[in-house]
């Protein structure tokens, strides 16, 4: 049984930012919850203009490699239709013209907040080096994926001048490795070894052993983090492995999990999770500082 896609809604110039794929950058409030400084109006201000940082930043990540692979796109069966420049719903000069103008945004937003310079360099780089050559390389590719999340969290602390728990660093470079092995999963169950290079080196047994000992270990560094620091959230660990094994349902019987945010949002048990889970730490926390 296949996971039903609900349309959502979005004109051409928005697909072509990909907007939904900014839920990704929640990992830059990571540090702001931890810390404490949630119910400090400075740390807010700051920790919401380095996720807005990283938000143009990831957009124009997008827009140049739908530039790039536009002819590849084109011969492809469900990207030719979804990407709009692969499409023809915008055309190639307005998205140079829209990528010269995010690269200008970032540049004034690090001039901004000159602390985000390290992380989003890297996160450019990092992505770069994938576009042109890691994402052929097996077990490199995911790496790449899962520093992105890293680099978020990395970003959320320097923006608001704390030092990043290396549990929760650990814990989210786990996670995300868990959701890029499940996406590949996916990617080879569903569209076959020939949609992407790397599928065909990857098979379906070696992605599950990935993603079930990437997701132990997620919830292994989460227990610890919060029995050696933060005992009180205790309540929290339920939460999380609901949502890990809520996840593995969504993948395993209704075939999503190859876009982490569409399972996201169109899942409300894992969606309600996610907000009860926030929502818990943040009321947590609220009684300990």
């Amino acid at each position: 049984m296949t996971e039903r896609r609900s349309s959502i809604s979005l004109g051409p110039i928005a697909k072509l930012l990909r907007p939904l794929q900014w839920i990704k950058n929640g990992f830059v409030l990571g540090p702001l919850v931890f810390s404490g400084l949630f119910t400090d109006p400075n740390a807010i201000m700051k920790a919401l203009l380095a996720t807005a940082i990283f938000c143009v930043t990831s957009s124009t990540i997008y827009i140049l490699n739908d530039l790039r692979d536009i002819e590849e796109d084109r011969t492809h069966p469900t990207k030719s239709k979804t990407r709009p420049l692969a499409s023809g719903a915008v055309r190639p000069n307005i998205a140079y013209g829209m990528f010269a103008v995010m690269v200008a945004i970032v540049g004034l937003g690090l001039v901004i907040m000159p602390a985000l310079t390290l992380p989003i360099s890297g996160y450019v780089f990092i992505n770069l080096a994938y576009s042109y050559y890691f994402k052929k390389k097996p077990v490199i590719d995911l790496f790449c994926i899962a520093s992105g999340f890293v680099l978020r969290v990395y970003a959320g602390a320097l923006a608001i001048a704390v030092d990043a728990s290396p549990w929760i660093v650990v814990t989210t470079l786990c996670l995300a490795l868990y959701l890029a092995a499940i996406k590949r999963r996916q990617e080879l169950t569903q569209q076959g070894s020939d949609s992407r290079h790397v599928l065909s080196i990857y098979t379906v047994n070696l992605l599950d052993r990935y993603a079930e000992m990437a997701a132990i270990s997620a919830l292994m560094f989460y227990g610890l983090y919060v029995f050696t620091v933060r005992p009180e959230l205790v309540l929290t660990i339920p939460l999380v492995l609901f949502g890990l094994f809520r996840y593995w349902y969504i993948v395993e019987v209704r075939g999503g999990g190859e876009s982490p945010t569409d399972a996201l949002v169109r899942d409300w048990p894992l969606l309600a999770t996610l907000f009860v889970w926030a929502g818990l730490c943040l009321w947590v926390l609220t009684q300990s500082f």
